[in-house]
């Protein structure tokens, strides 16, 4: 071998085009399905498929998978009509092939596929009514406690004053 071997074969490699990481260009791309669009254009938050998992993304990130779409799009839907009623206009626009899916579904709950997102939204404004419910009973509960606690203070201190005082009447 000549001495130039080596530096003629680094030179060969230089010359030659970048390969991509293998494992990079071996991921599927994911296929959005449903995206909830703001009143500037801009993407509040998508769905999409990856494979046969479908993604939650939300202010560009990933928030969630599963198997199901439906619960992913019942937040949607729950999401704009949160920003709905804080005066912000949103716009919920899925794909071909996902509204195919919520009509399926639809049919087997005897349901057009409007009512059918409106009923699983639903399940989303009970849940936070409930969440309501539970925070306003445990401010309440709180609020009790204090008050016992405030009036347990005041005996504690009745007592201790009382004790006081029967210390400094003279013994027979």
């Amino acid at each position: 071998m000549s001495k130039l071997s080596k530096a003629k074969r680094d030179k060969r490699k230089k010359q030659q085009p970048k390969r991509a990481f293998a494992r990079l260009s071996d991921q599927q791309q994911v296929q959005n399905h449903a995206v909830l669009t703001n009143e500037e254009g801009q993407v509040v938050a998508a769905i999409g498929l990856q494979g046969r998992q479908w993604l939650l993304s939300i202010g560009g990130q990933t928030m969630g998978n599963a198997d199901d779409p439906m619960p992913m799009l019942a937040m949607l839907k729950h999401l704009a009509n949160v920003q709905g009623k804080e005066g912000r206009k949103v716009d919920l626009q899925y794909s071909e092939g996902l509204g195919e899916l919520i009509k399926v579904m639809a049919a087997e709950k005897e349901l057009d596929a409007d009512a059918y997102l409106d009923q699983l939204a639903a399940e989303f404004d009970n849940i936070d009514a409930e969440d309501a419910a539970e925070g306003e009973a445990a401010q309440d509960l709180a609020d009790g406690e204090a008050a016992t606690e405030a009036q347990a203070d005041a005996d504690a201190d009745a007592d201790a004053e009382a004790e006081t005082e029967a210390d400094d009447k003279p013994k027979a």
